[in-house]
């Protein structure tokens, strides 16, 4: 098998770094992609998301490495990587220029210079820089919901544009840690919109939807509609905080929490109240009731998604989102948190389901690390990323927008 084919998507999470090798397959054989290799490591330096020990991390992508060389017998060199942490943030920009060509027809050329117009609008500090630029809509001559102005006439064209933006020593520690790994990284894509290219279908998108993405120390929405990105929030809290909360309420420590977490947690408990009794190693038994239990989950995921619901009204009043929420993440295994969820936001909500990689379909730990697959693949020159024909270190990436107006 050609070097070639190999693609790697890492996902730096809060608590696990994930892995996942596949093997691109020709169109006709059917199924896109065969998974090679698919395994994690517990996080170490990572701290809601974010790098903040290099070394530390550098050493457990190395591990992962060497474990899927061994596994399989391939030699990784490169990968696409998530970005993630409460540090990226979202800002609405508007450009406008005048149609260059004396015939009024509109070229890739206006499209960029408009786009960029939008990029310069927003005023960023210092320490930040854009991540990504998403097209919400086009407006030519003041006729707006066009998403391809190229070829169309007109003597203005605007634009209103998404622009994500982090905080640059984050992205400098992330990508430091990477290349300490001897590895180079084809592109660092946002976690949660890795997440919605295997998790949302583009039916989904056109109506109205929000990927609510529950990690261990945080949790990401991105809401799309009709096709676009509209909005993109990350709340510094997850699944972890369920844990600590646990432990806290129940004066255990946080392994034990842990465990009782996994095994009996569950929102919307609507049995009689019962009481539970665990064995903690070196302590003897612990007894609590299902209710203390229930209580001490929705207090913590009540906190979350008022946030969420902070977010969606920014958005819009009359906003309309008709498929609801689709939740996703590790976190999102919990028992009952789906009725959780509808009843709260009062909107319809289901679990994701992956899209491209059936094995993974209801591992929802591993959508952010098979979307950075999937999304990576459709970035311009991906085919020559993949074979090695590119400059070492970070390369440059034509930005997502773009990449629709080349030739």
């Amino acid at each position: 098998m050609s070097t070639a084919n190999l693609i790697a998507g890492l996902d730096i999470g809060s608590q696990t770094i994930k892995l996942l090798l596949v093997a691109k397959k020709q169109k006709k054989e059917g199924q896109v992609f065969e998974i090679l290799f698919c395994g994690e490591e517990p996080a170490i330096g990572i701290r809601r998301g974010v790098v903040v020990d290099v070394d530390k991390t550098a050493q457990t992508v190395q591990s992962l490495i060497n474990k899927a060389r061994t596994d399989t017998g391939k030699k990784i060199h490169s990968v696409f990587v998530n970005i993630n942490g409460s540090h990226i943030f979202c800002l609405a920009s508007r450009g406008m220029v005048a149609v260059s060509r004396a015939d009024h027809q509109i070229s890739q050329e206006d499209v960029k210079r408009v786009l960029q117009e939008a990029s310069q609008a927003v005023s960023l500090p210092s320490n930040n820089e854009i991540l990504e630029i998403v097209a919400k809509d086009f407006i030519i001559d003041g006729v707006a919901g066009i998403k391809s102005p190229v070829g169309l006439q007109g003597n203005r064209l605007e634009t209103e544009v998404l622009v994500l933006s982090h905080f640059t020593p984050y992205k400098d520690n992330l990508v430091q840690a990477i290349l300490d790994s001897d590895l180079q990284i084809l592109d660092i894509i946002p976690s949660y919109l890795a997440s919605a290219s295997v998790a949302l279908s583009p039916k989904q998108k056109e109506l109205g939807v929000a990927l609510l993405e529950i990690g261990a120390g945080t949790t990401g929405l991105a809401v799309f509609k009709e096709g676009e990105l509209i909005h993109y929030a990350i709340i510094p809290a997850g699944s972890a905080n369920i844990t600590a909360d646990l432990a806290a309420g129940l004066k255990i420590d946080i392994d034990e929490a842990e465990r009782i977490k996994i095994q009996l947690a569950r929102c919307c408990y609507k049995g009689k109240d019962k009481k539970e009794k665990i064995e903690i190693a070196g302590e003897g038994p612990l007894v609590f009731s299902r209710k203390t239990l229930t209580r001490i989950i929705e207090a913590r995921l009540w906190q979350i998604l008022a946030e969420v619901q902070k977010q969606l009204k920014m958005i819009s009043k009359n906003q309309v989102l008709p498929i609801g929420i689709v939740l996703s993440g590790g976190g999102a295994k919990l028992p009952g948190l789906v009725e959780f969820v509808k009843k709260e936001l009062k909107m319809p909500c289901r679990l994701a389901r992956n899209l491209y990689f059936p094995e993974l379909a209801d591992e929802l730990s591993y959508t952010t690390a098979s979307g950075l697959i999937v999304k990576g693949c459709e970035t311009a020159e991906t085919e020559n990323w993949l074979s090695g024909r590119t400059k070492s270190g970070l390369l440059e990436k034509i930005k997502n927008l773009f990449k629709f107006f080349l030739p």
